[in-house]
């Protein structure tokens, strides 16, 4: 992976107490992160509360994705930033995940930011999702409306090993990741699930996005904890050293 660019996603576990600080770092932290070399493309995220999907936001969850040009970029933030550093200090907890970018479309602001390979992953590891929009103000209620039930449909699924909600604006600018057990148990969900069929048919026929993309991952491993626990723990010997 050194030769090419490489996708990772941190969850940031906010001390108690310290939200004010977390909660800062959204409208802060994005003038220092442009700062950093071979940091080709990132977003600092928020989360609701409880499921995938809540208006209630979560001040002691936030996370970042982050394109990065080589992997060792990636390693030497991670391992050497003031910036990360400063969040280290702030968190109970962190989780990051290295990803490798598999299938990608649609736009993020604009732009596709994820490098795909021609390289097909094994069917039998773990494969992460990515889903984000930009929900046109006219459907906002619509979409929450159907909120609890897909949340609920998602954290039922066969085969997920964990996911979470995230967004880079209440209400209006939403993302799922997930990740599952093998690339079958994402075609299972995504084609038997009546509540999942039935919200993208709206999706589309209602017009609910001004912007959205779809991304899918192949997982090359994690370190840290995300409540307590790295999910990817008993897959990491399938999958490459972080």
């Amino acid at each position: 992976m050194s030769a090419q660019s490489i996708t990772t996603l941190t969850l940031f576990g906010i001390k108690k107490g310290h939200w004010c600080w977390g909660l800062a770092q959204m409208g802060t932290m994005p003038p220092l992160l442009k700062q950093v070399k071979g940091l080709q493309f990132f977003k600092l995220l928020g989360s609701p509360k409880g499921g995938v999907f809540n208006i209630k936001p979560d001040f002691y969850l936030y996370g970042m994705f982050g394109v990065w040009e080589s992997e060792a970029v990636a390693d030497n933030f991670f391992k050497n930033s003031s910036i990360f550093y400063e969040y280290q200090q702030h968190c109970n907890e962190t989780w990051t995940i290295k990803l490798n970018p598999i299938k990608a479309h649609g736009l993020w602001d604009g732009v596709n930011p994820f490098q795909v390979t021609k390289a097909t992953p094994h069917l039998t590891k773990p494969i992460a999702v990515l889903t984000r929009a930009s929900i046109n103000v006219r459907a906002i209620p619509a979409f929450w409306k159907h909120g609890a039930a897909t949340s609920k449909a998602i954290e039922q699924a066969e085969g997920l090993i964990a996911a979470v909600g995230l967004g880079e604006l209440p209400f209006v600018r939403q993302a799922t990741f997930s990740i599952w057990k093998t690339e079958n148990d994402i075609i299972q969900y995504a084609y038997k699930s009546a509540q999942h069929q039935q919200v993208i048919k709206k999706t589309r026929t209602d017009n609910w996005y001004s912007e959205e993309l779809f991304a899918r991952f192949e997982v090359l491993g994690a370190t840290g904890s995300w409540k307590g626990k790295n999910p990817l723990e008993s897959y990491q010997e399938e999958a490459s050293p972080v």
